[in-house]
């Protein structure tokens, strides 16, 4: 990489701002859902568009962003999303009813989609080595905080009403930082290479597009509307067309196309354990945001500030994690992943321990988020390094695409899952249900994360060396 240190750093710091905004801003409006019910009259089906619109825009379009970085150029995309993203938070912040402000979020989540993936795509373009690592640790600490600071700044800017926005202010906040991520990322970023255009996979967009919809929508509005038979109908025909695009991909591929999914990539096991165990682990994550939040508000009292600022051992943690990662020797780096989801799962059953038997509190939940977010740290990290490396970087945008999709909906089967679980158990006011619930739910995390660390170990046997797939054409 030809650019000097300080643009490096400020050319890391503009990829990390699309990730960062995107994931406050599939949590930041869990908050003002009361707000926006009693402002602009909306229904529960309504609210959960509100929220729902964006999850499923955002999962469904991110692999053919990430294409569309490769096709187009990744600073062209990045831009042209985060450009998108400000205009639909503008939308949102002036929407005067609830139908626009659905139709804006749903925009918003297409502008995430596109300048998401191309962090991942631009930080294994860009660096090599010891620099990788640390750019890696940089985007892992903000996904983490991303999706924290989102509820934290939320109930804050609610809580502090300015203006009389009320609400609206979580996505106006939005307009001055895109402004001047644009203008950084004119200033900072590489300009793309010149490029032989490619035709994108219409066929593949199609195929991919319809199956993350079949299995997205179900996952995202299923659980607050009871589990319908249409749910289940959609995530069958989820799988069949998921299957279908397999097919459609290889076709291209032996056509001497270029694929929206390089198949061959996901088929090697260095790849496709290290993804399920990425998929596994944070849905445990997703999840604690979801119950955690439900447990200290509804169960025991506290604001949503409060229950935001809970998680800030967690983030601290996670950050601290990307340092260890990067220091570890090359030989205990393969052991890495599966540690992480170990110490993971040592945290989540301390905590069911402490809530069965009594002795819960708050400073010892901090505690053990602490010690739980420094395992998902360390995981994650250096999961994200070993996709790095063992791809060639003529392959960045599908190992950035699929990954972030792999999170989004690990994240997304978490919380219907384990937080229909949780809202099963705690239908009965009172604090002892809740804790119950929590309780439950903890010691589901502990398992899966167990089993996380044997997908981990599997990991580990795959071997670390870049190779090119086979029968591809680039």
């Amino acid at each position: 990489m030809s650019t000097r240190a300080p643009e490096r750093d400020w050319l890391l710091a503009v990829l990390l701002a699309g990730p960062f905004m995107a994931q406050a801003d599939a949590t930041i409006v869990n908050v003002a859902t009361p707000s926006i019910h009693t402002d602009l009259g909306a229904s529960g089906a309504g609210l959960e568009l509100v929220v729902g619109g964006y999850l499923i825009a955002f999962a469904v379009l991110l692999i053919t962003g990430a294409r569309l970085g490769q096709t187009h150029g990744y600073r062209r995309i990045f831009l042209l999303g985060v450009g998108l993203f400000t205009t639909a938070s503008l939308l949102c912040g002036l929407a005067p009813t609830v139908t626009a402000l659905v139709l804006a979020r749903v925009v918003q989540g297409l502008g995430a989609a596109l300048m998401f993936p191309q962090t991942l795509t631009g930080i294994q373009l860009n660096y090599t080595g010891g620099q990788r690592a640390r750019a890696i640790g940089l985007y892992a600490m903000a996904l983490s905080a991303g999706a924290v600071a989102g509820q934290i700044l939320g109930g804050a800017l609610i809580s502090a009403d300015l203006a009389g926005s009320q609400w609206r202010a979580i996505f106006l906040i939005n307009v001055p930082v895109g402004l001047l991520i644009i203008a950084a990322g004119r200033r900072y970023l590489p300009h793309d290479a010149r490029r032989t255009p490619r035709r994108l996979d219409l066929r593949g967009v199609a195929a991919l597009s319809a199956a993350l919809l079949l299995v997205v929508a179900p996952l995202v509005l299923g659980r607050g509307q009871g589990w319908p038979a249409w749910t289940w109908l959609c995530l069958g025909a989820g799988a069949a067309t998921a299957a279908g695009f397999g097919a459609v991909e290889r076709r291209v591929a032996a056509r001497g196309g270029t694929p929206l999914v390089t198949v061959e990539v996901l088929a090697r096991s260095a790849v496709s354990w290290a993804l399920i165990t990425l998929m596994a682990v944070t849905g445990t994550y997703y999840a604690l945001l979801f119950t955690l939040a439900q447990y200290l508000q509804q169960g025991l009292g506290r604001s949503p500030l409060a229950s935001g600022l809970t998680l800030l051992p967690w983030v601290a943690a996670f950050g601290l994690a990307g340092q260890l990662v990067r220091r570890l020797p090359p030989r205990t780096a393969p052991a890495a992943p599966a540690a992480g989801c170990l110490l993971l799962s040592a945290a989540y059953a301390a905590i069911t321990g402490a809530l069965v038997t009594g002795h819960f509190g708050e400073p010892l939940l901090a505690v053990l988020l602490g010690v739980g977010g420094l395992g998902l740290g360390i995981q994650f990290n250096a999961l994200i390094a070993h996709l790095t490396t063992v791809v060639p970087t003529d392959y960045a945008p599908d190992i950035s695409g699929v990954t972030t999709v792999t999170l989004q909906i690990g994240g997304a089967i978490g919380i219907a899952a384990l937080g229909t679980l949780y809202l099963s158990v705690s239908d009965h006011p009172g604090a002892g249900h809740a804790t119950h619930a929590f309780a439950l739910t903890t010691a589901a995390f502990t398992a899966i994360a167990l089993l996380a660390s044997a997908a981990a170990g599997r990991v580990a046997r795959s071997g670390h060396t870049a190779e090119a797939p086979v029968l591809l054409h680039r």
